[in-house]
């Protein structure tokens, strides 16, 4: 029993004695449940057999010698756990998983490659060293975080990607920070080298060709993707893609999760055997970012599981000049994945062979386990952060010893040269044969001008660049086809028992149908989402409590009262329905991971409406990164659309300082248009310039929402939708539409009957067409505050005033607002607004609505009059007497009959 003991110690704790330290710094202490004197073993036991019994387990506990001496186990036990590779793996409570593990590590001969082999992992190798090597002598001073101390990744991603396409992978979509990037580039995903050569010089803009020019800002070298077929050793073929990303570590993480869930749903991988998600880390941020917990979290979430995803750490056992003791509380870098019952494969960075047995293993995991793995590459950075940083600053011991270090592919050549492999001339013919290849790219990167979109896919052949015209389509549907799916979505099955208040909502919602009058917000929602899938194209829903939906106005998934079962309307809305068409999903409570998981996944097809609601639109803020560093820009740096749909719940109600705003500011602050510049459109031919990076709306009828859901789809080019989605509207009296309204029939080009297109401005509802030089008001104004405003007036009789409703906030709907302007030629011009003055629309709108007014010659920006809430450090009051004053007061304001002066 002692001895089984000892070995379940190995078998837990032999990663601990394990040489993965290539620079032999690492300060662990062996833990003592590793002695043999702990059991009562003495050296004089070492030659005594032991009967280890007859076990169903897998490992030493299943040979068929149950007789070994202690040394001869002690022997298996030190080779199989306190090699170059540490196996963590006891912590999964899984039998068969750990069996499974034990059989390749206890029981299988230790692998010995072949000639031909060694050779092939030898040439990668130089590859990948001679790469930075000859960045380093071309650029000496020039930023690329090179991999120099890693440069075994290489090889071992070469072969991994192999051992994969030859179990079933077919794509791989690969994430990773910028250390190595461009080695992973040139030598892995097979970015052309002439072109990584021409980035350090400058680079070109990317031009478009046939379909004319397509620029952006761009992006440093070390940020940049692409994707390619590569051909395997095993003779396939596998797609790679490497996703863009910013410096903000990790933050791609979830991003590429998504887009290989969006692959296999259109690849029909319903196992997600055949692609896969690679995330490349750093020790330090894999520790300390929490976007890597909020990813690990989704991998067996059933609307967020890819199947497994390979996570390879290149630990440099420093994070910039950050110690690991003062960078984490933990033993190993890798310690949070075991919250998520990962095996971890610690490996000696510099044993080349150990490295590529550990990614070989990692990739056979995945494809019979379908779960994450972690592959622990300890190796060391041989310069700084960056090759012009010092790092002997910080860690002198550190960098004395790596001074003196060989390079992994020295030790490897070394070893090869030994036992006779090789020959020098094998290896000089190699290097000469790399040297030659990169200085033939180099001298083509002088002339490298790029000829098509980089690495966009087959799914977005024909969509418009942002610089090129586009059509404006309507969005109304047949009237038959909205009856049809209106009735498919408010049936339920007869045998279906939903909650007696769920069962009355339904009723009504089928009275709005049958009737057509009286849609209300979710209805309308619903009817969105219904005819996009009757058109062939995927739905997708995700967030916080989406499916009832936070304010208990959506109820996508229904609940059988007795059994329990769900029943989801939206999935039955044409005959045979592939149950993935429509995908409504409560998502973890993550912002930052979920968020950009769906950003990842709309980037796959444009032929889908993937949208992410915020419980609130306070929450949104937990995914800042999201939407500052992709979100707003990954089409200006990175030349990627994507047409998201974000929904943040948005609206003063009381309820407080976090559940009033969802921070519009913030949105229309990063929005690219020129204030001073008014882009030009042309009605009559329906077309316009994508001027802006994305859309922020506030619409305020259910109809329009509706057709700026389905604007998203039927447009020629992808932008990013922010929707300030209502709360109290949800069930206001008067925020319904009539179907007519959601139809295809269609008035005056469009612009006059409601209901064909999205309407970005709504004009006041009152008929002022004899009267509008009386107008001595006109209210422009955005979000559920015009309803206050049209019930105060009716109050206050108010005849003078028109109201007029900006449902488009960005881009700015110059064309409308100055066709009102013209109308109301006398009136004074009010811009109100719930939230603060430093808050909300107003710091946008004000200049544009300035340009708009001299473009007519009328008056000044102080002409502009503000109603609102004064300046304020937090969002919103959380006293509610004071709230109902402040809303109140600036309702009436907005209306009083003395001109305004400005606070």
């Amino acid at each position: 029993m002692q001895l089984l003991l000892l070995v379940r110690a190995y078998q837990v704790n032999g990663h601990m004695k394990a040489k993965l330290d290539p620079l032999l710094l690492d300060d662990r202490s062996i833990p003592e449940d590793l002695d043999l004197s702990l059991y009562g073993f003495t050296d004089a036991d070492l030659d005594r057999e032991f009967f280890l019994g007859v076990w169903r387990m897998a490992g030493f506990l299943s040979e068929n010698r149950p007789v070994l001496t202690l040394r001869e186990i002690l022997s298996k036990l030190e080779h199989a756990y306190c090699g170059p590779i540490g196996y963590e793996y006891m912590h999964i409570p899984d039998r068969d998983k750990c069996n499974w593990l034990r059989d390749r590590i206890e029981t299988a001969k230790p692998k010995e490659y072949l000639k031909d082999r060694r050779l092939v992992m030898l040439d990668r190798l130089i590859w990948s060293t001679q790469f930075e090597n000859f960045l380093a002598t071309k650029w000496a001073t020039a930023k690329r975080f090179g991999l120099e101390g890693g440069e075994t990744l290489i090889p071992g991603m070469k072969e991994m990607f192999d051992r994969a396409a030859d179990l079933g992978v077919e794509n791989i979509v690969i994430g990773m920070p910028h250390r190595g990037r461009l080695n992973v580039l040139g030598n892995v995903v097979r970015k052309p080298l002439s072109q990584i050569f021409s980035e350090f010089t400058g680079g070109t803009r990317p031009v478009e060709g046939e379909d004319g020019l397509y620029t952006g800002t761009g992006d440093v070298k070390y940020h940049l993707g692409t994707s390619y077929d590569r051909p395997t050793r095993g003779g396939k073929r596998i797609h790679l893609s490497l996703v863009a990303n910013p410096s903000h570590l990790e933050a791609v993480d979830p991003v590429v999760i998504g887009k290989t869930r969006a692959k296999q749903f259109y690849s029909n991988d319903i196992d997600r055997t055949k692609n896969m998600g690679i995330l490349i880390h750093g020790d330090g941020s894999f520790a300390g970012q929490g976007v890597v917990y909020e990813t690990l979290h989704l991998s067996a979430l059933p609307n967020y599981t890819t199947g497994g995803t390979i996570h390879i750490v290149v630990n440099n056992q420093v994070a910039f000049t950050t110690d690991p003791r003062a960078g984490r509380s933990s033993q190993y870098c890798t310690d949070v994945a075991k919250a998520l019952n990962a095996p971890i494969l610690h490996v000696n960075g510099d044993d080349l062979e150990a490295v590529v047995r550990v990614c070989e293993l990692a990739a056979e995991w995945r494809q019979t386990f379908h779960s994450d793995v972690v592959v622990d590459l300890i190796c060391y950075r041989r310069f700084g952060h960056n090759e012009i940083d010092e790092p002997s600053f910080t860690q002198p011991k550190m960098y004395q010893v790596i001074k003196n270090h060989p390079s992994s592919l020295k030790l490897y050549e070394q070893k090869l040269l030994g036992t006779g492999e090789v020959s020098k001339e094998d290896v000089q013919r190699i290097h000469e044969k790399v040297n030659r290849i990169l200085n033939e790219e180099f001298a083509k990167s002088k002339d490298y001008v790029p000829n098509k979109r980089d690495w966009l896919s087959a799914y977005w052949t024909g969509f418009k660049s942002p610089e090129q015209i586009s059509r404006v389509r309507n969005t109304g549907v047949k009237p038959e086809v909205l009856k049809r799916v209106g009735q498919a979505i408010t049936t339920l099955p007869e045998d279906f028992k939903p909650h007696r208040a769920v069962k009355k909502i339904f009723e009504q919602r089928a009275a709005m149908i049958g009737s057509g009058e009286g849609i209300d917000w979710a209805v309308a929602e619903a009817l969105a989402f219904a005819t996009l899938i009757v058109e062939g194209n995927h739905v997708r829903l995700s967030g916080q409590d989406v499916e009832r939906g936070t304010f208990s106005h959506r109820h996508a998934v229904l609940h059988d009262q007795e059994s329990g079962r769900k029943y989801c309307p939206l999935d039955h809305v044409v005959m045979n329905q592939n149950e993935e068409l429509f995908t409504v999903s409560n998502s973890s409570l993550s912002e930052f991971a979920v968020l950009g998981f769906e950003m990842g996944y709309s980037m796959e097809n444009p032929n889908s409406l993937v949208l992410w609601e915020a419980q609130f639109g306070d929450f949104s803020n937990g995914a800042q990164v999201m939407f500052d560093q992709f979100l707003s820009s990954g089409e200006a740096k990175w030349l990627r659309q994507t047409g998201l749909v974000v929904l943040l719940p948005h609206g003063y109600d009381g309820q407080g300082p976090e559940h009033s705003s969802a921070r519009l500011e913030r949105f229309l602050q990063m929005s690219d248009d020129n204030p001073f510049v008014i882009p030009e459109m042309e009605p009559t031919l329906r077309k316009q310039i994508q001027e802006c990076n994305w859309q922020v709306v506030n619409v305020t009828t259910p109809a329009n929402y509706f057709h700026v859901l389905r604007r998203q789809i039927h447009r020629e080019f992808r932008k990013p939708l922010i929707v300030m989605a209502p709360k109290n509207l949800l069930r206001h009296k008067d925020c319904k539409s009539n179907l007519s309204e959601f139809d295809d029939v269609e008035g005056h080009l469009g612009f006059d009957k409601q209901g064909t297109r999205f309407k970005r401005l709504i004009k006041d509802r009152n008929d002022h067409k004899q009267v509008e030089e009386g107008i001595n008001r006109l209210v422009l104004c955005s979000g559920k505050v015009y309803y206050e405003l049209d019930e105060e007036r009716k109050k206050t009789g108010r005849s003078d005033v028109a109201i007029c409703r900006v449902e488009q906030l960005c881009p700015f709907p110059y064309d409308l607002i100055q066709r009102e302007l013209k109308r109301y030629p006398n009136a004074e011009i009010v811009w109100c607004q719930e939230e603060p003055m430093n808050m909300g629309a107003y710091s946008y709108i004000s200049p544009r609505l300035y340009a708009s007014m001299k473009t007519l010659g009328r008056g000044s920006f102080d002409d502009i009059k503000y109603v609102g809430r004064a300046p304020s450090a937090a969002t919103a009051t959380g006293f509610l007497s004071v709230h109902v004053q402040e809303q109140t007061e600036l309702v009436k304001k907005a209306l009083q009959a003395e001109p305004i002066t400005f606070p």
